[in-house]
């Protein structure tokens, strides 16, 4: 204890300088409780005839077609515990109709793709809040009669008299921390270690009329704690610019479409494949440009980008990482509704392809004695994903082969890839239950190569651009790559603004010949394990909408490892993290 606690000490107040400058924004989430409570009597005297009009919107301001699909649910105002929706459209605390969506929420008017937490659309899960904060929509509050929040006066800041230039700010501080008493399986020789950290998101969204926008977002964060371990420059970071872009945007054939230029966050994938960087402070982005186009049934997008290079730690810095690549188009179907057993029904078929570009560590591939080989890792995926809801019963399922070849550093010598990954998850939403109890079960596989090959084809699936952390494994001990995860669910929500999903997931080496997958590389234990059993972490998230500022989630898992990882040098360990965000 005597040998740490001066470290603890000098970084807290290392801790402390960085943010001295940013006590009126870390006091922000304070300000919000009690200002929230000043507006709660006006929200008293509005809610029944909110109540009412929103009831009528589900009947006469949708298509026939789909009236009696969402007038079915028993919903009339967005809950507070889906102001900022996870991703993932199966399992969500709410299922959340179109037309609440559009009036309560902020997506954009996307139609249909508006359905649940809206990813549908391709920007990501929004709510009233949006994991993308441009992807929300807020022009309804230039009228006055819409504007009901204390912050409302920071969302539509009107600049000419017509209201036609306009701009909206956007904000969140996030204060983080974590627990774990053997930090990846005891890969990490350290015990109990404590980390924590504090990021800040602000942003600026001009209008400029219906068809031209700017965006731009800076980032800061810092981290500090004690037995700490895997900090780097997205945890650390001086102050930069974290988006920064233009969108010209207007009907085109038929289609809502619009062209985005610039550093921006990319979303439109499945979260299990694809996310935004969740664990560190310094979300994912891209450089570059996507393009979209949407219909009432049918839309389609593709982009091209470089990555962005975080490791500069001087202020305004991060430039183009032109090493990294992420290029591709995705279509999404949405068919005609439909009946399952007197129920009414909906779902999206997605078909995309997405290509990767690596170079270096992140493009390293599996070889014998427990390395990695380094080189030039091109990769191409093609996927499908159908989801939806069939009654009751909520699904996904999706399919990715991965092709592409790998070129070794400092040689000509290729290896041909081909890989593969099945993804699904079905639940059951009961029906008038008072905790609103969400049961389902998760699948996952992802093929696995043999690393004491070093010729012929590359069999090894990888995620290189950090997955939805909570989808796998809230611990992210273990990647998805040579995997096989089996994963009972159950999600409780006995109030509008409180949630809790347990989950149970069990995990096996898909092929055994290939080593244990972690989120920055391969594991290597003191002794062999040549088993397939890796373990099971059950595991807890809680998640407490305070107002409609303020959240906290929590998440508490034990990582169980096998008798026969153990054996090999592997420990079992408890992980806890805990997030306290203030959010505008």
């Amino acid at each position: 204890m005597h040998k740490i606690q001066p470290d603890i000490l000098k970084n807290y107040r290392i801790f402390v300088r960085h943010y001295y400058a940013l006590l009126p924004l870390l006091m922000l989430p304070a300000l919000s409780i009690f200002i929230n409570q000043a507006a709660k009597a006006n929200s008293a005297v509005t809610a029944k005839p909110e109540e009412e009009e929103i009831k009528q919107n589900l009947v006469t301001k949708m298509p026939r077609t789909e009236n009696k699909a969402e007038i079915l649910a028993p919903l009339p105002s967005l809950p507070p515990i889906e102001n900022f929706p996870h991703a993932n459209p199966v399992g969500q605390p709410y299922y959340v109709p179109q037309a609440v969506n559009r009036r309560l929420g902020h997506q954009c008017d996307w139609g249909v793709f508006n359905r649940g937490d809206g990813e549908a659309a391709g920007f990501g899960p929004v709510g009233r809040y949006g994991v993308a904060a441009w992807a929300e929509d807020w022009s309804a509050l230039s009228d006055p009669k819409n504007r009901k929040d204390p912050f409302d006066f920071l969302k539509y800041r009107p600049l000419n008299k017509s209201g036609s230039l306009w701009i909206s700010f956007s904000g969140e501080t996030r204060f983080r921390n974590w627990f774990e008493t053997k930090p990846q399986l005891g890969a990490q020789k350290i015990d109990n270690s404590g980390r924590f950290g504090i990021r800040n998101l602000y942003g600026a969204d001009l209008h400029v009329g219906s068809h031209l926008r700017f965006f731009a977002q800076i980032v800061n964060g810092d981290a500090s704690g004690w037995n700490v371990y895997g900090y780097g420059s997205t945890y650390r970071k001086s102050l930069d610019l974290q988006q920064a872009f233009v969108e010209i945007k207007g009907p085109v054939l038929g289609a809502k479409s619009g062209l985005i230029i610039g550093r921006q966050q990319f979303l439109d994938a499945p979260s299990y494949m694809l996310y935004n960087r969740e664990t560190p402070n310094v979300p994912l982005s891209w450089n570059g440009f996507r393009g979209y186009s949407i219909w009432s049934r049918i839309r389609i997008d593709g982009w091209y980008f470089v990555g962005t290079n975080t490791d500069h730690n001087a202020i305004f810095h991060d430039n183009q990482d032109y090493a990294t690549r992420l290029y591709g188009f995705n279509t999404t179907w949405a068919p005609p509704d439909f009946s399952f057993f007197r129920k009414k029904g909906y779902s999206f078929l997605d078909a995309f392809y997405i290509g990767y570009r690596l170079v270096g560590s992140s493009g390293a591939i599996s070889a014998p004695n427990h390395k990695t080989s380094q080189g030039t890792d091109l990769r191409n995926n093609f996927g499908i994903r159908w989801h939806g809801a069939a009654g009751a019963v909520e699904f996904s399922l999706g399919a990715i082969w991965q092709g592409g070849c790998f070129r070794y550093a400092g040689t000509d010598r290729n290896r041909n890839i081909s890989a593969y990954a099945i993804n699904s998850i079905v639940g059951y939403r009961f029906p008038k239950n008072s905790l609103r109890l969400f049961a389902g079960i998760q699948t996952d596989v992802y093929s696995g190569g043999n690393a004491s090959k070093t010729s012929g084809t590359i069999g090894g699936y990888i995620t290189p651009f950090n997955p939805q952390t909570n989808y796998l494994d809230t611990t992210t001990y273990i990647a998805p790559s040579n995997l096989i995860s089996v994963a009972p669910l159950v999600r409780l929500t006995p109030l509008k603004s409180v949630s809790l999903q347990i989950k149970a997931p069990l995990f096996w080496r898909e092929n055994t010949d290939d080593p244990i997958y972690k989120s920055s590389g391969i594991y290597s234990f003191a002794y062999n394990f040549d088993g397939k059993f890796i373990g099971t972490a059950p595991q807890a998230a809680l998640t407490w909408q305070i107002n409609t500022h303020i959240s906290w989630t929590q998440y508490v898992s034990r990582f169980v490892t096998s008798h026969a990882l153990h054996q090999a040098g592997a420990s079992s360990g408890t992980y806890y993290q805990s997030n306290f965000v203030f959010r505008f």
